[in-house]
């Protein structure tokens, strides 16, 4: 079809594609790239149909379709059946980054960092292994997970929820390695994983580093619905899901028992992988049944250490079906993600002593005094989350955007993460920020930051 024909036909995206050398789905892409980038196209933008913009560039509607397949991958792109293609929202989550480093007195209410508490049963245990003879064994190359120590993973997990057979765990050198290892190991590039709308940009990150599409399953009431989800599975392909039951990640919601037994249901019924992430699990104070246990053919659990035992020990223990646990396995030799011999040892023998209880009460005691000043401070805004969370949701007013508040918080030397960051899928998210509250390094640098965002706030 000849392009004058399109000279009053509306376009959201009208290309001109230059001579030049390589594949032209390349240089589209490219083009795509670079209009989103200097934002000829801004973020929620819907694209052309394929097939529209083919006739408009007159090329084969297969170039658009690897070229947009590309930007997909690279996290530019947003589509799902029957919606179309968008730019996605979450593309300039890092424009604040250098601007972040180049001031002094920064408050960072962004990272999620865990509090600074003692340290004392970890020193002392340390302190024994070096008198002991085999210590320098410790320093070695790993050699596997010893029986003992798989029992001791077993037993954390089950005070969690997840009743997982001591022979069926595996350890990773973190949550986010965990991730990368079950994406490497059971997925394939251009598979597609059903997430919350809001997710931590970890998992952005390693789905785009894998080719892996993230597609949003609608809500109710906070949570992935049935509907939704069954929706995802017939109309969007997806292989699987990724949850955060306990404390999601950013907007502190736990996940509700009827939702927990209908996601397994639902996995067992559509033969679907579920991970679940129980990073907040340890946390809470009272104990809530993992997915894991309703599915557990289905469901591979992620308990990491480090935001809530102590943050040296970057160690993760997975719950992992007999179906999946050589792959995962492999995956973990195969792209050197598997566990330090000196953290595992120290972590199995806090388990083993009941020593660990003592420290997830001092973190339960810290973060209990935390969400308390965030409460008083910010008592006249719509915060989420309690005592037990290690950051905060907060809702902005009407027309303020996550981006927007980002960039004013940081002029006044506050950083935190606004909803964009975590935004999956075409929708604009509603305005809102996380604040990462156990990031100051003092209780009163926590306060002085929630002054700051405050007296924002009430200006706005």
């Amino acid at each position: 079809m000849p392009r004058n024909s399109f000279e009053n036909y509306p376009m959201s995206w009208r290309p001109t594609l230059k001579n030049g050398t390589g594949p032209l789905y390349i240089r589209l892409a490219t083009q795509l790239e670079n209009d989103i980038a200097h934002g000829v196209l801004r973020p929620g933008t819907k694209l052309p149909p394929q097939r529209e913009l083919a006739d408009f560039l007159d090329i084969n509607i297969s170039t658009v379709s690897r070229a947009f397949k590309i930007c997909s991958q690279k996290g530019l792109l947003s589509g799902t059946v029957g919606s179309g293609t968008y730019v996605a929202y979450d593309i300039c989550t890092n424009i604040f980054a250098t601007s972040t480093f180049s001031k002094p007195h920064l408050i960072e209410l962004g990272s999620m960092m865990p509090e600074t508490i003692p340290q004392d049963e970890v020193v002392s245990l340390f302190q024994k292994m070096l008198t002991e003879p085999d210590f320098g064994k410790l320093f070695q190359y790993s050699h596997g997970i010893a029986d003992w120590q798989r029992e001791a993973a077993a037993k954390l997990m089950e005070r969690v929820g997840c009743p997982v057979p001591a022979d069926q765990v595996l350890t990773a050198s973190g949550g986010q390695n965990s991730i990368a290892a079950i994406f490497a190991g059971l997925f394939q590039p251009g598979d597609r994983l059903g997430v919350d709308p809001l997710v931590y940009p970890g998992l952005k990150s390693a789905a785009k580093l894998f080719g892996i599409q993230l597609v949003p399953i609608q809500q109710e009431n906070g949570e992935m619905s049935e509907a939704g989800l069954r929706y995802a599975v017939k109309n969007d392909g997806i292989r699987g899901i990724y949850v955060m039951p306990d404390c999601q990640n950013p907007t502190t919601h736990t996940m509700t028992a009827g939702c927990r037994e209908m996601i397994a249901r639902v996995a067992r019924e559509r033969n679907l992988i579920v991970i679940e992430d129980g990073i907040n699990s340890l946390l809470l104070e009272e104990k809530r049944k993992a997915i894991y246990a309703d599915a557990p053919e289905k469901t591979i659990f992620l308990l990491s250490l480090s935001k809530t035992v102590n943050p040296a020990l970057r160690l993760a223990y997975l719950a992992v079906p007999k179906r999946y646990y050589q792959e995962v396995d492999n995956a973990l030799y195969n792209i050197n993600l598997s566990q330090s011999s000196l953290l595992l040892e120290l972590a199995s023998r806090l388990i083993v002593s009941g020593q660990v209880d003592a420290l997830l009460e001092r973190r339960r005691k810290g973060l209990l005094l935390r969400n308390q000043i965030t409460d008083q401070v910010l008592s006249h805004y719509d915060v989420l989350g309690d005592s037990t969370s290690l950051s905060r949701w907060l809702r902005l007013p009407y027309g303020i955007t996550g981006t927007e508040f980002e960039h004013i918080a940081l002029e006044h030397g506050v950083f935190v993460y606004g909803s964009e960051r975590f935004t999956v899928g075409k929708d604009a998210p509603a305005g809102a920020a996380r604040l990462a509250i156990c990031a100051p390094d003092s209780i009163k640098a926590l306060e002085h930051g929630l002054l700051i965002l405050t007296g924002l706030l009430n200006s706005l």
